[in-house]
């Protein structure tokens, strides 16, 4: 790291640490909360769908893009590698001008805050590059591994290392464009770095073959993947025994809507289900191509009443029963299930989420330690936890620095007196305005 590079970056974290946000105080409701609302575009889809973009011939223009910390740090990225993005923010678009196949610019020093997914994603993009890239991130970043992806390059003659020699950014790629060939990769850590390699793939002189080893985390986010290289005129067809094979392609430019997140749409749901009101969240369907929509599903099972249609799904809380549940392909929402899982009529067994360690936070632990915070009961089984509900109290509950948290435990705060959240300005990763939502449709509830 040169002496401007690492002087830069240690003002961007001074800067993030003054910039904590005051902690907000959760306002209880009373009887059930009845609503509509639309969360803002996914940012899993988001961030696809601009790397899909960028490496497009032509202009791809984006309709309901998310505008957060996330998506920030990969459009800045980008255009340091050569691409051209205009965002409007009153009318949540962008317009991508892609470089066809490869960064436009030959060196790139990148910064990515905590955002997995954006370091990820533009590592393998780098390596279709011809030059030399630096991605880093903050103090979290660094403590995230991305050695599977690493190896996984190595596998393919890509110059990618690890900087400081641990298995974590700053990553650096001296790039010759990628031949393509065989490769192998992990699938329990994250899945993150299999989509990574899958939209480089098309871009590779030959393709790539790519042998994922083991339980493959997060499927549908592999899934969600595949459905936006479709979108941009790639086909990659169905896995055989763990094998995915991308031949050669070329990234047509072309107007892409994206969903609502689902993900968000959690916590809505959630507010249903342990006030015993109603959410619809619009934008959304059974067929959405995110599979976080499924969270509903479980919702169902604990007992709430799930209403489809062509564009909404709406919630109608009832009364909880705790469950034992498998939430790998959903583990984004695991935060939810957890705090509503406070509110059900017996224990809460969440399951096969061991990967959730790596992700802004240790999630296990961060929840386990809050519920315990509020005078709850929760076990840290390893690869998950359990929830046994028990009388709650007032707590000042810590974030982390990880979104999640923030959203997830407000919903605790609504039934709960007292409940305040450290840093609320986390929520930004991805839902900026995320408090005043709850407070409009709380507020719309009770007038």
């Amino acid at each position: 790291m040169t002496g401007t590079t690492q002087q830069a970056a240690c003002c961007r974290e001074v800067h993030r640490k003054s910039a904590m946000s005051a902690p907000y105080l959760v306002k209880p409701v009373t009887g059930p909360i009845r609503g509509t609302v639309r969360p803002p575009g996914s940012k899993s889809l988001t961030n696809r769908a601009l790397i899909t973009a960028a490496l497009a011939s032509g202009t791809t223009t984006l309709t309901g893009v998310l505008d957060s910390d996330d998506t920030r740090v990969m459009v800045d990225s980008l255009r340091k590698l050569g691409m051209q993005v205009e965002h409007d923010l009153s009318a949540n678009r962008m317009t991508v001008t892609g470089c066809g196949g490869k960064p436009g610019l030959p060196t790139g020093d990148l910064w990515l805050e905590n955002s997995g997914t954006s370091i990820r994603f533009l590592t393998a993009l780098c390596a279709l590059g011809e030059g030399t890239y630096r991605l880093d991130g903050n103090k979290r970043m660094r403590e995230r591994p991305i050695d599977d992806l690493v190896e996984a390059l190595h596998m393919l003659s890509v110059d990618v290392q690890c900087e400081l020699g641990t298995r974590c950014p700053p990553v650096v790629v001296h790039a010759k464009g990628l031949a393509g060939g065989k490769t192998e990769i992990d699938g329990d850590v994250s899945s993150q770095f299999l989509s990574g390699l899958l939209m480089a793939a098309p871009c590779a002189r030959q393709g790539l073959e790519i042998h994922v080893r083991g339980e493959l985390v997060s499927q549908p986010y592999v899934d969600m993947t595949l459905g936006v290289m479709a979108q941009f005129g790639v086909t990659a067809g169905l896995p055989q025994h763990n094998i995915y094979r991308i031949p050669p392609q070329k990234y047509r430019a072309t107007q892409y809507d994206i969903e609502p997140d689902a993900s968000a749409a959690s916590y809505f749901f959630g507010l249903a289900a342990i006030t015993g009101g109603s959410i619809t969240v619009e934008g959304l369907s059974n067929y959405a191509l995110q599979g976080d929509v499924a969270f509903v599903e479980a919702l169902q099972q604990m007992g709430c009443k799930v209403d489809y249609s062509e564009n909404s799904i709406t919630v109608h809380g009832g009364a909880l029963r705790g469950i034992d549940i498998d939430m790998n392909a959903i583990s984004d929402t695991a935060q939810t299930m957890a705090v509503v899982a406070l509110f059900a009529d017996g224990p809460t067994t969440i399951r096969n989420v061991g990967h959730m360690r790596h992700k802004e936070t240790d999630r296990i632990s961060a929840l386990v330690t809050e519920i315990q915070r509020m005078g709850g009961r929760a076990d840290d089984n390893g690869d998950g936890l359990t929830i046994h509900p028990t009388e709650l109290h007032a707590a000042s509950i810590a974030t982390y620095d990880d979104h999640r948290m923030a959203m997830s435990f407000a919903l605790a705060g609504l039934k709960v007196p007292g409940i305040q959240i450290e840093d609320p300005a986390c929520t930004g990763k991805t839902y900026p305005n995320f408090f005043d939502d709850i407070e409009r449709i709380c507020a719309n509830s009770s007038s």
